[in-house]
């Protein structure tokens, strides 16, 4: 079995509005893959941080005039993890290049940035 990792980010306005597209567009994609074992969509909603060493974690930040490492505005993350058979079944879905993320055209409008790489982790052991 393989496990399949992305992340990505959109500004915290855009989270629902990413959220949906994902449920709506890219979920179904995944789904009509032979070899999908699981999906799994998260998210994490960032708030902009207001003064320079306020962290919700309590560790000391730095930011630009107090801003929170990802701007002002802080954003939301989306971490998708997928369970696959095999590699095969990734590269149906992924392409030839199973390390290369697959976006949607989608994905401009809402994504702050591309990460050109999606991890490939061979599952070793469940419980």
């Amino acid at each position: 079995m393989i496990l399949r990792t992305w992340h990505g980010r959109t500004t915290l306005e855009d989270g629902d509005a990413y959220e949906v597209f994902m449920k709506e567009r890219a979920a179904p994609d995944y789904g009509s893959v032979d070899g999908l074992v699981q999906l799994f969509f998260t998210r994490r909603d960032e708030e902009a941080r207001g003064a320079e060493g306020d962290s919700p974690t309590g560790k000391q930040t730095r930011g630009a005039e107090g801003d929170s490492p990802t701007g002002k505005q802080g954003c939301s993350h989306f971490l998708l993890v997928t369970v696959w058979r095999d590699m095969e079944a990734v590269k149906a879905f992924a392409g030839d290049d199973p390390a290369k993320a697959k976006y949607y055209p989608e994905d401009d409008r809402y994504l702050l940035e591309k990460e050109d790489c999606s991890l490939n982790h061979q599952v070793f052991f469940t419980a």
